[in-house]
C-alpha cells in the first residue's frame, strides 16, 4: 500500500519529510516515544502519556463532508455537524504541509476481523505514542496470526493525524483548535489540534458504523466475550457501567472489549485492542485488566510516581478519564480469532446512580429495543464539572456520538436478529442499591458477577420471575448466593415511598425519551 493512496498526488509532498519511519516494532515505538519526551516507562513497562489540554473526546469539533452522496444518507445534526468539501480540502493541504516537516510514524493494519468486511487503515503522525496506540488498537498484518491469511479489504482508508497542529477557526472553518473530520468520498479520517488518543479509534468506528449497516452487518458498541460451550455473550454499556471489567472474565474468553459487528455467521471484533477506563483499578476486583497493563500497553493521563514509575490509578489529579490499551492478546484467555458464533445472551448495562433499577431484569423484544434506543445510565456527582447529583444520561444505541446514521437503522438490524436468534435480552444494574448515589451503597461487583453467571449458565430459566409494577420488567425473585432482598431494591429503601417516587420519575424519563424517539421516525 503505498503512502496515503487516498490523498491526490498534489499532495504526496510528504515524501519530503525528515523521514517516515515504518511498520516499526513496539519496541521501536515505545524507544521513540521515550527518546522525545513523549511519555515514561512504567515499573510494569507500560508507557505513560499524556494528553495536554484535552482530556477526553471532543464531539463539538467533529465532522461529516457534505456532499451529494453523504446528503441523504447521513443522519445531520449536533453529532454529525456537516462540513463543506472545500473547507475540509483547505485544512487537509494544511495540516500535510505541516506534517511535511516533520519526523513522521506509519502504522499500516486494518479494522474488523471478519475477512469479509474487514478495512484497511494507513495511519501517519508525527506521534510514535499515538502510533504505538493505533497499532495497540487496531489489527496487525501477522502472517503466523489467526489472520494471517488475509483477503484484501474491502475498503481502504488513510488516517492523517496531527495532534499537535492548532487549527485556526477564522481561517479554517473549525469551531476551535481542534478538529475531526471524516471525508467519505475520499477516505480520508483528519485528526488535528487534540492529543486524545480515543478520537483515533472513535473515527475509524464511527466510518464502520457507516460501513458495516451499509452491508447489512450491526455494529455495536459493545464488549462480547465467549464460553467454553460456544455460548456468546454481548455487553452494551456506556462508559463506567462495566462493559470491559465484566466481559474480562477468567471462566469465558474475550472477544473484544468495546466494538463488534454482527453478520450472518456471528460476531467479530473490529479492533486489535482493549481501551479500558483505569480510574480505582483494582488487581482484586479487576486481574485480567491489571496483569493485561504491562510492555506493549499505553498509560493515558494515570499520574505516575517520577521515583518508582508506579501509576496511581486511584488518582482524578488529571482527570477522571484515565485510560489504558493493551492489545487483546494481552488477556490470557483471549479469543484470538476475534470471531465467534451468533449470541446466546445480550446484557445491557446500567449504572443506576438514583438506585432504583432491579439489579437484574429481563426485557421482552420491545423493552430491549426501547431500552436500545435509549441507552441509559447515570452520571454522579464529580465526575464532570457542574454535576452535583445524579443526573441520568441516554445515548441513542449505547452509541449516540459514533452513530452516522439515523438510530432506527441500527435498531432495525437489531431486532431481525433478536427475532431470528430468539437471544435473552437482560438488563443488569452495576449502581446503587438502598437509596441513590450518596446515601445508597454501590452494588457489590461479587453480587453483579454472582447474577451475570447466573443468566449465562441458564441457572434463572427455572427460577420464578415477578413484573415490576414500575418498569414492567421481569425480575427474578430468587439467585443462588444473592441475598433476596437486593433483587427488589424497594424493600432496600429506608422509606420504600421515596423509591416509588424516585423510581416514577426515571420511568417517566424513560416514555419521554422513547416517545421523542417514536416521533422521530
Amino acid at each position: 500500500m503505498r503512502l496515503f493512496q487516498n490523498l491526490d498526488v498534489s499532495s504526496e509532498h510528504l515524501n519530503e519529510s525528515k523521514m517516515i519511519h515504518e511498520s516499526l516494532s513496539t519496541a521501536e515505538l515505545v524507544e521513540y516515544a521515550v527518546r522525545r519526551g513523549e511519555g515514561m516507562l512504567t515499573n510494569s513497562g507500560a508507557l505513560a502519556c499524556r494528553t495536554g489540554a484535552r482530556t477526553g473526546r471532543s464531539p463539538k469539533d467533529k465532522f461529516i463532508v457534505r456532499d451529494a452522496e453523504s446528503e441523504a444518507v447521513i443522519h445531520w445534526g449536533p453529532v454529525n455537524q456537516p462540513i463543506a468539501a472545500e473547507v475540509f480540502d483547505r485544512l487537509l493541504e494544511r495540516v500535510l504541509a505541516y506534517l511535511r516537516e516533520r519526523e513522521l510514524f506509519r502504522f499500516q493494519g486494518f479494522a474488523a476481523a471478519h475477512p469479509k468486511y474487514r478495512i484497511g487503515l494507513d495511519f501517519i503522525s508525527d506521534s510514535a505514542w499515538h502510533t504505538l496506540f493505533a497499532q495497540t488498537l487496531f489489527l496487525r498484518h501477522d502472517p503466523a496470526g489467526p489472520n494471517g491469511a488475509c483477503t484484501p479489504p474491502w475498503s481502504e482508508w488513510s488516517i492523517v493525524h496531527a495532534p499537535r497542529f492548532a487549527c485556526d477557526p477564522s481561517r479554517d472553518g473549525t469551531h476551535s483548535d481542534a478538529a475531526i473530520m471524516i471525508n467519505r468520498a475520499r477516505k480520508i479520517i483528519l485528526i488535528a489540534g487534540t492529543q486524545y488518543a480515543g478520537e483515533i479509534k472513535k473515527s475509524v468506528f464511527t466510518v464502520l458504523n457507516d460501513l458495516l449497516a451499509a452491508v447489512d452487518v450491526l455494529p455495536m458498541h459493545c464488549s462480547a466475550n465467549v464460553g467454553a460451550a460456544g455460548d456468546v455473550a454481548l455487553f452494551f454499556g456506556l462508559s463506567g457501567t462495566g462493559k470491559t471489567t465484566l466481559s474480562a472474565d477468567p471462566a469465558r474468553r474475550l472477544i473484544g472489549d468495546d466494538e463488534h459487528g454482527w453478520g450472518e455467521d456471528g460476531i467479530f471484533n473490529l479492533e486489535g485492542g482493549c481501551y479500558a477506563k483505569t480510574i480505582r483499578l483494582s488487581a482484586t476486583a479487576e486481574p485480567q485488566i491489571w496483569q493485561a497493563i504491562r510492555f506493549g500497553s499505553v498509560l493515558e493521563n494515570v499520574p505516575i510516581d517520577p521515583h518508582s514509575r508506579v501509576p496511581d490509578f486511584a488518582s482524578e489529579q488529571i482527570t477522571e478519564n484515565t485510560r489504558a490499551a493493551y492489545p487483546v492478546e494481552h488477556i490470557v484467555n483471549a479469543e484470538r480469532s476475534g470471531r465467534a458464533g451468533h449470541p446466546r445472551h445480550i446484557i445491557f448495562l446500567s449504572c443506576d446512580a438514583f438506585g432504583v433499577l432491579p439489579p437484574l431484569a429481563k426485557l421482552n423484544t420491545a423493552q430491549a429495543l426501547d431500552y436500545f434506543l435509549c441507552g441509559y445510565t447515570a452520571k454522579v456527582a464529580g465526575t464532570e464539572a457542574g454535576i452535583t447529583e445524579p443526573t441520568a444520561t441516554f445515548s441513542t444505541c449505547f452509541g449516540a456520538p459514533f452513530l452516522p446514521l439515523p438510530p432506527q437503522r441500527y435498531a432495525t438490524l437489531l431486532k431481525a436478529r433478536l427475532e431470528t436468534y430468539r437471544v435473552p435480552v437482560w438488563l443488569l444494574n452495576t449502581g446503587w442499591s438502598g437509596g441513590p448515589y450518596g446515601i445508597g451503597q454501590r452494588m457489590p461487583i461479587a453480587v453483579t458477577r454472582t447474577l451475570l453467571s447466573a443468566a449465562l449458565d441458564g441457572i434463572l430459566d427455572t427460577v420464578p420471575f415477578r413484573v415490576d409494577p414500575i418498569f414492567d420488567f421481569a425480575v427474578p425473585e430468587i439467585c443462588p448466593g444473592v441475598p433476596r432482598d437486593l433483587l427488589n431494591p424497594r424493600t432496600t429503601w429506608a422509606n420504600p415511598d421515596d423509591y416509588d417516587r424516585q423510581a416514577r420519575q426515571l420511568a417517566g424519563k424513560f416514555r419521554d425519551i422513547c416517545q421523542g424517539i417514536d416521533s422521530a421516525r
